[in-house]
């Protein structure tokens, strides 16, 4: 028996049309264990038969009427304004999004005594010495870095019960929204489409339902403070990219290696980074899949 057969909490999520959001509604909506509120800003929510609030989390009000008149037990905040370049010249939306809403919603759970759950991003190091540990001393290099620094500051000073979840390289299947890195790596070579893919970009990417796994275990032992959550493998995102070609019988030789300077992006990346979960897998049991195994549950859902 899984502890979500158990639970009768009140879960408010936000972002539920995102993939996260969509992945942690999934793992939760289970008749008669709990009451459950999605919220997102589109119209209409991309799950059937969810009860679904349409809101805006930057704006202030309308955020703090959503979990006032809802009171949950816990609030999840997969919601976030992930296009790291875009960050760079849309800054507002960014911080709006991903600082400003989080204080909001702190403001909203002291006010109720919720516990908020928050993702945040090795991005806020600058990716000289990892893996990094939940001590390290952070350095974002560039804007979507610093809103995710910020917004865990935000919490820090905030009075709420809350808990941090950093992550990294985030993959797996969600029924709808854009493609994540496997979809867009198998597809592409599907189609026979070389890829360029960085060489020097270290991390130890996330499937998606473990990241879940751990939002449910700091539910379940009602945790706080900052947690580290990635995958086993720490490798390079060029070797990620042959182990999911190899997994899908695919032709590896359209995937051209290049390094990151070459891109010529927008923001810079953190090149030596990842995240040590060791925290996580002794204080909560965190158990991530190995890629292979990840691939394999992918690859039952997977929808070219």
């Amino acid at each position: 028996m899984y502890f979500r057969d158990l639970i009768k909490n009140r879960i408010l999520i936000t972002g539920t049309n995102g993939m996260l959001g969509q992945r942690v509604v999934d793992f939760y909506t289970h008749p008669g264990n709990l009451e459950l509120l999605s919220i997102s800003v589109e119209e209409k929510s991309v799950i059937d038969s969810v009860n679904y609030l349409q809101c805006d989390i930057t704006d202030r009000e309308k955020i703090k009427k959503a979990v006032y008149d809802f009171c949950p037990d816990f609030i999840v905040n997969t919601a976030a304004y992930t296009n790291v370049d875009k960050s760079e010249t849309e800054r507002e939306a960014a911080w709006k999004v991903n600082v400003k809403a989080v204080e909001y919603l702190a403001e909203a759970a002291r006010a109720i005594d919720a516990h908020l759950i928050h993702i945040s991003s090795d991005y806020i190091f600058d990716g000289n010495n990892g893996p990094y540990s939940e001590n390290a001393t952070p350095n974002p290099l560039g804007y979507y870095g610093r809103t995710k620094l910020a917004s865990e500051n935000a919490l820090r000073i905030s009075g709420c019960g809350y808990t941090i979840l950093r992550t990294n390289v985030l993959y797996g299947t969600a029924p709808e929204g854009r493609p994540d890195f496997v979809k867009w790596v198998v597809k592409s070579l599907f189609d026979g489409n070389e890829i360029r893919i960085v060489t020097d970009q270290i991390n130890n990417p996330t499937f998606i339902d473990d990241l879940v796994q751990a939002i449910s275990k700091i539910n379940e032992f009602n945790k706080t403070g900052i947690y580290n959550i990635g995958g086993r493998e720490f490798l390079s995102r060029f070797d990620f990219t042959l182990k999911i070609a190899d997994y899908f019988e695919l032709d590896n030789t359209l995937i051209k290696p290049i390094t990151t300077n070459e891109l010529n992006q927008l923001a810079r990346r953190p090149l030596k980074s990842g995240l040590i979960t060791l925290k996580a897998e002794t204080e909560l049991g965190y158990k991530p899949h190995t890629i292979k195994e990840a691939l394999a549950e992918m690859k039952r859902e997977l929808v070219l």
